[in-house]
């Protein structure tokens, strides 16, 4: 196999590249260059996919069985549509990372992959969608980039995973890290809602190794890709920090109406922590039943804890510092309640 890694320098990218290495495959790399280097053995084509001229020499240096396109998280349409349009006379298939974020009803709503989409056109601009909320806006745009895969490629050529949360070794969010290093810090962890409640977050290595199946196959689809449901919990994710980095620290459980009333901010202060009724409802059976295999959160946990305690470093974004309560508001809250 050759793929093409539009990316292929940090998080999810790396990691597809580095696997397919193991695979034996050809690997080329495409990106600017700024988010670090492609893994050892993958040729590098440097170029930015927003510049037309980019596009045309990429497209000039090779023929490929697949493009696995890991990097468009802040792009818009119209630009997914150019590299499609120039890469489809020389890649087979085309493997497009979207989100869940790209179905109309997340998160209110349990999702299947028969759920309806954000609707956004094939060629749309960095405008379009902005008029509602960040999240809307976001997949808005992963809604329309879809599209301009789909449109350009045909439906057996394209493939469209949807994944929810992805957590790992090299996470560049900070949600996973955060938990850590707080776990890590000791005492009493403001943790919450309920220990019981069912999270899906999936690794970022399973997501690498599900997208190159999917490469390699004959059929398209779209899937979402998340661990499955029920099978995990908000306990077992911090109960697993806890015990990674020492046992220093004791979980606390505060209800979501108190969180509340305390301003808490849901998703980015607690990380992880959500309340609305589909955050953590997404049906990935279809994505299950074709090969993608989920390894234990705990497995997760002790690898990430594992990278950053040996001194593994993200890749730097602005996303990292969003995450985190305050250890003086995390104080004042526990205070609050006598605890």
């Amino acid at each position: 196999m050759r793929i093409l890694v539009v990316g292929g320098t940090w998080f999810l990218g790396r990691a597809v590249a580095e696997q397919a290495l193991a695979r034996a495959w050809s690997v080329t790399t495409f990106s600017r260059g700024r988010s670090g280097s492609a893994p050892a053995g993958a040729e590098t084509i440097r170029g930015d996919r927003t510049v037309p001229e980019d596009l045309a020499r990429l497209a000039d240096s090779g023929r490929w069985d697949a493009v696995i396109d890991t990097s468009s998280a802040d792009l818009a349409p119209r630009h997914v549509l150019a590299a499609a349009r120039a890469l489809e006379p020389v890649a087979r298939r085309y493997v497009y990372v979207s989100t869940v974020n790209a179905y109309r009803g997340w998160p209110d709503e349990p999702l299947t992959e028969s759920s309806p989409l954000l609707d956004a056109p094939p060629d749309a601009g960095e405008e379009y969608g902005r008029d509602g909320s960040p999240a809307a806006y976001y997949g808005t745009q992963k809604a329309g980039s879809e599209r301009a895969v789909a449109e350009t490629f045909g439906t057996v050529r394209t493939v469209v995973l949807r994944p929810g949360v992805i957590l790992g070794p090299g996470e560049y969010v900070g949600r996973l890290p955060w938990w850590l290093l707080r776990a890590r810090r000791g005492g009493t962890i403001l943790a919450p809602g309920r220990p019981e409640r069912t999270i899906q977050p999936v690794d970022v290595r399973d997501v690498a190794a599900f997208a190159l199946d999917q490469a390699a196959a004959r059929i398209g689809g779209a899937y979402n890709i998340t661990a499955p449901l029920g099978r995990e919990t908000m306990g077992d994710l911090l109960n697993a920090c806890v015990d990674e980095t020492g046992g220093r620290g004791r979980l606390e459980w505060v209800p979501d109406a108190v969180l509340d009333q305390h301003g808490v901010r849901q998703w980015t202060e607690l990380p992880l922590w959500r309340t609305a009724a589909g955050a953590w409802a997404v049906d990935s059976t279809g994505a299950h039943a074709v090969g993608l295999r989920c390894r234990p959160l705990g497995q997760t946990v002790a690898d990430t804890w594992a990278w950053l305690h040996t001194g593994g470093m993200p890749v730097d974004h602005p996303r990292w510092a969003e995450h985190g309560i305050a250890p003086e508001k995390e104080a004042a809250i526990l205070a609050a309640l006598g605890r």
